[in-house]
């Protein structure tokens, strides 16, 4: 499989509009961007691609990035940053099949199926397809695993995409903190590429009102506030889960310009084969 990297900044993406920090002036002079989170699988054998979550700037990434449109969609959760550039369906697509968690959240009374179902019910080119967390279904000729991370207060998942003929593996973490239970943290497990939210490094922590947590044995935080993993988390996790390579996405505009753009932190438009 063929792992092209649309989108790996935050809600806000690198650099943010308006802002003249030194990471995104940083970003401005590299010529780099980080765009909201979205990731382009090419299933090399079969020639279709999946997209896991539509980005509001999917028109963009397309244009920018050498990459066909894709055979189908995944979507990990509702929030507006990984949902909302599904519009972009109309007259892009004859049929897109979006695959979506089936279990209702208890915040909002309905599954993430059922949520993007009601919010594109005009678009007839969006094919919503129900998936139960844990279950692998088959699309585009991978093997995919929708698996429930912590992203309070609503339900998100990460994934697996396997390829069953030459057994390639790529995990998502979703938006998540590092409390990522045992059964979706074996789902994930052994991945060529690990893809792990880490929004901002863990000295930041004192700057959320709610601190840091999961803290390691030194002391250093792996999740940052109550909703993602700090960059040392997102490098943790790849540690635990035995992956091969680990690259932090959902990367923030708060991280110190000098550190911003280093290895193992991701950008639009990184490619990789598996």
């Amino acid at each position: 499989m063929e792992v092209t990297l649309l989108g790996t900044g935050d809600t806000t993406g690198t650099p943010t509009p308006g802002c003249d920090c030194e990471t995104c002036e940083r970003a401005r002079e590299r010529g780099v961007e980080r765009s909201r989170f979205s990731v382009h699988v090419r299933n090399e054998r079969t020639g279709e691609s999946l997209l896991v979550d539509t980005s509001p700037d999917f028109r963009q990434q397309f244009l920018d990035h050498d990459v066909a449109l894709p055979d189908a969609a995944v979507i990990t959760h509702i929030h507006f940053d990984h949902l909302d550039g599904l519009g972009h369906a109309y007259r892009l697509f004859d049929r897109l099949p979006v695959h979506a968690a089936d279990e209702r959240d208890p915040e909002t009374g309905e599954s993430v199926a059922e949520t993007v179902r009601r919010r594109y019910d005009y678009l007839d080119q969006v094919e919503v397809v129900p998936e139960t967390p844990f279950e692998p279904f088959e699309t585009c000729g991978f093997e995919v695993t929708l698996v429930p991370v912590d992203h309070p207060p609503l339900v998100c998942y990460g994934l697996a995409v396997e390829d069953p003929e030459t057994g390639a593996k790529l995990s998502i973490s979703g938006d998540t903190t590092y409390g990522i239970g045992e059964e979706s943290r074996a789902a994930l497990a052994d991945p060529d590429l690990l893809l792990a939210d880490g929004i901002v490094t863990a000295d930041l922590c004192e700057h959320h009102p709610a601190g840091g947590d999961h803290f390691d044995d030194d002391g250093v935080a792996r999740t940052f506030g109550t909703k993602h993993m700090t960059v040392e988390g997102a490098v943790a996790l790849g540690e635990d889960l035995g992956a091969e390579e680990t690259r932090v996405v959902h990367v923030s505009h708060f991280l110190d310009a000098d550190r911003a753009f280093e290895a193992p932190l991701a950008v639009d438009g990184e490619t990789d084969s598996l």
